[in-house]
């Protein structure tokens, strides 16, 4: 049986309020938040985090022997990103590492792409929304990731979600669209693309229940992700699903995150699908696709350790309006007056690919003192090159001491650095991430995060930020 085998998702934790938008620029601003990626996050990073989710399981990263990422806003061009993905998750060099980019659909190929595949493919959806200050897309877009593995049980792990079917329809419509190098998206009239979109769904639908020999009424989380609203809200009134079967869109929590909502709806549903249960995901863009699948008895077991609708309770008070401007880059704000900040330089950085992605350790085999950033030489008993790798990115520690830098460079003053004990020994200095000053206490219990640190001279510099552990988090959940 192949199908689904593991799922992860990723909410960032600031959010912005609607009507701060509306009260700064006049208008109707609408109700509720978007999720918003902090300052230092990017595509990459949260491809990351979902991806860790996926992978939490023990053994399963072992197994990965393809990984994807689809997203409408790649941190790179003409590079790669999903190597950088690969490196932060650990994984084996012989697995294949590949962007599906570029456009919204490039979520519908990756999930297909993976659910078609002979071998464990882990496929990531990642999207960050940004339009024009006050636009559609800025007030009814969110920021977000999800991930995906599939696989069967001959690769060693149970299918929590079999794959029944799927069927995709492509068309050349012309609703959404952004030249190279344009900051923001231009959208045709939302009339024009409503009926077609409802007409290829329809087709898509049709032919994947066919093909699983089910009818329309044997549906119980019938899920419909899109951009364009009017005709994503008419397939679910029309599509002839047991009302009580539709789920919500959870634009009105977080946004719609383009290529990564079709990943968050079906992460939602699956955090509460009962066994045996059918899901059917419906995806408008360029045409439309459809997948089917059904929850199995293993699905309780291995649910995300992170469900979405936690990490929608979890999130921020809105944050200011202006600094959300200003971390998209739409409000420039005076720079510290320092010296302006260095790129990473490729040889080093391949070099210690291991510890900036990864965050690998070393131990010492001798004494088992553990050292952050690796070295050959023990500081404990001073042997040289007795040393075992040491994965430290799911380790949690406790801040034991912290500074609040009011004069480094940074998108979002003041810099908060925590030098952190971590559990099981070491001791790292870093920054801290998604917190005020208030949350850096001595005594507080922190976890790691792939972070983007600094851009300079067109390069992204990545490496591992600590944040706060919120309460109601459990204990290893990465």
């Amino acid at each position: 049986m192949a199908g689904l085998i593991a799922y992860g998702a990723y909410v960032p934790y600031h959010r912005l309020a609607r009507t701060d938008v509306a009260a700064a620029l006049g208008g109707r601003g609408g109700k509720g938040t978007r999720a918003v990626a902090g300052y230092d996050e990017d595509t990459t990073s949260m491809a990351v985090e979902a991806a860790r989710g996926a992978l939490a399981h023990d053994g399963l990263r072992a197994r990965v022997s393809q990984l994807f990422l689809a997203t409408a806003a790649p941190a790179y061009l003409d590079k790669t990103n999903a190597t950088a993905v690969h490196a932060a998750l650990g994984l084996d060099r012989h697995v294949l590492a590949a962007d599906m980019a570029g456009s919204v659909r490039s979520g519908l190929g990756a999930l297909v792409t993976a659910a078609r595949s002979p071998v464990p493919t882990l496929t990531v959806l990642s999207d960050l929304r940004t339009g024009l200050p006050g636009g559609t897309d800025e007030v009814a877009g969110g920021d977000g990731a999800a991930a995906f593995v599939f696989g069967g049980h001959r690769n060693g792990a149970p299918v929590i979600a079999e794959l029944l079917a799927h069927d995709t329809v492509s068309d050349e419509i012309l609703d959404r669209w952004r030249l190279p190098g344009a900051p923001v998206s231009r959208v045709w009239e939302e009339r024009f693309a409503e009926e077609i979109y409802v007409s290829l769904a329809d087709k898509a639908l049709t032919a994947a229940l066919d093909h699983a020999a089910l009818d329309i009424g044997s549906i119980d989380h019938f899920v419909v992700a899109g951009l364009h609203t009017r005709a994503c809200a008419t397939v679910r009134r029309t599509a002839g699903v047991r009302p009580e079967a539709v789920t919500l869109d959870l634009t009105g929590l977080i946004g719609n995150a383009g290529t990564a909502q079709p990943g968050l709806l079906l992460a939602d549903v699956l955090d509460r699908a009962r066994p045996g249960e059918t899901i059917a995901l419906v995806v408008l863009g360029d045409g439309a696709g459809v997948l089917l699948l059904r929850a199995t008895d293993a699905l309780p077991a291995h649910r995300a350790a992170r469900p979405v609708a936690a990490q929608i309770a979890a999130g921020s008070a809105p944050m200011p309006y202006a600094t959300y401007l200003s971390w998209r880059g739409l409000l420039d704000r005076e720079p510290p007056r320092r010296p302006d900040p260095e790129p990473p330089y490729a040889p080093p950085a391949h070099r210690r690919t291991g510890w900036k992605y990864g965050f690998v350790a070393s131990r010492c085999e001798k004494c088992a003192t553990r050292h952050l950033p690796p070295d050959r030489v023990c500081t404990s008993c001073r042997s040289i090159d007795a040393m075992t790798d040491e994965p430290m990115a799911h380790v949690r520690g406790t801040v034991a001491t912290f500074t609040v830098d009011r004069l480094a460079a940074t998108p979002s003053p003041p810099m908060l650095v925590v030098v952190v004990d971590y559990d099981g020994g070491g001791r790292f200095r870093c920054q801290l991430t998604d917190a005020t000053e208030a949350d850096a206490a001595i005594g507080a219990r922190v976890e790691m995060t792939f972070r983007r640190t600094v851009t300079a001279s067109g390069v992204h510099n990545y490496f591992w930020k600590a944040r706060p552990v919120r309460t109601g988090e459990t204990e290893g959940t990465h």
